[in-house]
């Protein structure tokens, strides 16, 4: 395929696929804004500060939506390009399938790193900071499922922690301490901790009982270094989905429940779609070929566009649908990550044959 080809193709494919975006980013950011008018009034919370963590979450958006956005903008373009009878012109001058798909992949490969960027350097950081503008609009802390707060096992200690700060202080700070016989050796208690930058964990106010055999024995510190795994970045998974994180802050969490023999499942399969979902953006450029090979004048760029837009949801519903099914059935967490996307390979291919066998 020639350069100027190849150039017309991708600013056909690349406006189309903006534009895509852009109205699906406008309809998603209403969605959203309304869900936080619930809120609006309620403990300070404000109309502004909403339409700031909307704008906030925006980055996230464009990750989970580009995808699709591709789907249905290579979709429309192709579809134009056929009904113009331009693809019919392109294959009758010797431009087979093949060609145009490579094509279309390298067109695609643009997409795949934009994604990647969004997924793994711009969306995590622009989440965290939106959950911890929120929490702080409203005067929130961290919320937790038990009212005793946060639990976290860490090699021999378990942590309890009553209040997590939105700038990720703790308050009502309990440590147990067990032996390798899992009898308690001792109880540290903390009125605030802070994290420091040289590692280590802050604590001020400490009481610290250890527990002898015969005697217990109180400790009161008005300060404690207190060095643990459980670093802030381990804290920030309370307030961002896995699969808003990005794949250091995975990996590390990941790393964190496997050294205390918790379940890492679901962040696991959380990791892989982190490295797969980015090629989602060429399999839905190589699904879109098919319906640009198919000459129609009369009507067909709507009717494609919707069967786009209802492709793309069941995408986006079937990743998630296979995430979950991976978390409860123990699934191996490659292959819930990547089923959806095998699923719509095949469907491309076979599509493909069918388009060329006609």
């Amino acid at each position: 395929m020639s350069r100027i080809l190849m150039r017309y193709l991708a600013r056909e494919i690349f406006g189309a696929t903006a534009t895509v975006l852009l109205a699906f980013l406008g309809l998603f950011a209403f969605f959203d804004f309304v869900n936080e008018l619930d809120s609006v009034g309620k403990d300070g919370y404000q109309l502004h500060q909403a339409l700031i963590y909307v704008a906030m979450i925006l980055p996230g958006r464009v990750y989970e939506l580009l995808p699709i956005a591709v789907l249905i903008g290579s979709l429309y373009a192709l579809t134009t390009l056929a009904r113009h009878s331009e693809i019919t012109v392109m294959r009758a001058s010797g431009l087979s399938t093949w060609v145009m798909l490579r094509s279309l992949c390298l067109i695609g490969s643009v997409f795949v790193v934009l994604t990647f960027v969004f997924g793994e350097y711009i969306a995590p950081p622009a989440e965290r900071a939106a959950q911890q503008w929120r929490l702080t609009a409203t005067s929130s802390t961290v919320s937790q499922q038990l009212r005793s707060g946060l639990w976290v096992k860490d090699g021999p200690m378990v942590v309890n922690v009553r209040t997590l700060q939105p700038d990720r202080t703790m308050e009502g700070v309990r440590i147990y301490t067990f032996d390798e016989t899992y009898a308690l050796e001792s109880l540290g208690e903390a009125a605030r901790g802070e994290y420091v930058e040289g590692g280590y964990w802050r604590l001020t106010d400490v009481v610290r009982t250890r527990f002898h055999a015969d005697r217990t024995e109180i400790e009161r510190l008005p300060e404690l270094a207190w060095r643990s795994e459980l670093t802030p970045e381990v804290l920030s998974v309370l307030m961002v989905v896995p699969e808003r994180m990005s794949v250091a802050t995975l990996w590390a969490y990941i790393r964190h429940l496997r050294d205390n023999s918790q379940d890492s499942g679901r962040y696991e399969i959380a990791l892989w779609k982190k490295l797969i979902y980015p090629f989602a953006a060429l399999v839905m450029i190589a699904l879109a070929l098919p319906f640009g090979f198919t000459h129609d004048r009369m009507g067909g760029v709507s009717v494609k566009v919707f069967l786009g837009v209802m492709l793309g949801v069941g995408f986006h519903l079937l990743n998630g649908l296979f995430s979950n099914l991976g978390a409860i059935n123990a699934w191996t967490p490659a292959l819930s990550a990547v089923t959806p996307s095998l699923i719509f390979l095949a469907a491309a291919a076979v599509m493909l044959y069918m388009v060329e066998r006609r």
